[in-house]
């Protein structure tokens, strides 16, 4: 579970994330990392109604919340974090898994 310092809230704190963040899109999630300077690290959610009824809506973020406060410890580097699911279906550990390490990778270098 992610504390809830570790949690983006305001649609601000979203956007900002989304148009200032390195992209990197896999089949099922988009994932979109800012580098910030203030820890914690944080995240936050997008699961939109074509995913699929709440029911799949919810696992999938509890899955993502799952799968992103792991990494969020591991990163070398304070970050700013949105995952944005698909309505496609498949490994959504897999998909972040690739997507973290891109993104990572790319904000590492600059």
């Amino acid at each position: 579970m992610l504390a809830q310092a570790a949690r983006l809230r305001t649609a601000d704190e979203f956007r900002t994330t989304l148009r200032r963040g390195v992209r990197c899109a896999r089949p099922t999630l988009v994932l979109h990392m800012m580098r910030t300077d203030n820890p914690p690290s944080r995240a936050g959610f997008v699961v939109s109604k074509a995913v699929g009824t709440a029911v799949r809506r919810n696992r999938v973020k509890r899955q993502l919340r799952h799968l992103v406060a792991a990494r969020l410890a591991d990163t070398p580097f304070a970050c700013d974090v949105v995952v944005r699911a698909l309505p496609q279906h498949g490994a959504l550990s897999d998909d972040l898994n690739q997507a973290w390490r891109v993104t990572t990778a790319k904000l590492t270098a600059t």
